[in-house]
């Protein structure tokens, strides 16, 4: 390991140490908890993991531990959930994750002149977040929205339909000006 990427550890460690389950992240984990039986608190680790990460921004090994023993599960089982959806950020991401769906359907309605434009618009590629920390852009498997080809999602929650260049640029002017807010 070089020392420049021991010093990145070592940030990123540190970083992973400050996030932890908040009094408020734990009241939102109890309220889906009451939604299933008492003996199957595993069945809210999704809705945790979401919980924690709409507070951070990303889901720490930390955190995935702190979800593990209040749910009453093991690490490792909260960790293949975490990793096995790409919805879930296990490292640290931009203000704004712009997730293109580069499934078929998307390329053939030009999904691909879309996903280029964001990289070049944005100066980063695939799994990279602006110098800025503003966005991280991300490859999405199919959202299911086909027939609005081309499709993208931003932070998980919002479906953008039709992106062209022009309301590519219409969205980052839109998040950045969100951002200054």
């Amino acid at each position: 390991m070089s020392a420049e990427q021991s010093i990145q550890t070592s940030a990123s460690d540190a970083r992973a140490k400050r996030y932890r389950l908040s009094a408020d992240a734990k009241a939102r984990i109890e309220r889906e908890l009451a939604k299933y039986p008492s003996d199957q608190r595993q069945s809210a680790v999704m809705s945790a993991l979401t919980i924690c990460q709409d507070e951070h921004g990303w889901v720490s090994s930390c955190v995935i531990e702190e979800v593990a023993e209040y749910l009453g599960m093991a690490p490792i089982a909260v960790q293949e959930v975490a990793t096995f959806y790409n919805m879930y950020n296990t490292e640290p991401i931009g203000r704004f994750k712009l997730g293109v769906c580069t499934n078929l359907p998307c390329q053939l309605r030009d999904g691909k002149k879309a996903a280029e434009f964001l990289k070049s618009r944005l100066g980063i590629d695939f799994n990279e977040t602006t110098a800025d920390g503003m966005f991280t852009l991300r490859e999405l498997e199919c959202l299911g929205a086909c027939a609005d080809a081309p499709v993208m999602l931003v932070n998980n929650k919002r479906m953008c339909s039709f992106m062209d260049a022009q309301k590519l640029d219409a969205l980052i002017a839109e998040l950045r000006a969100a951002a200054k807010e």
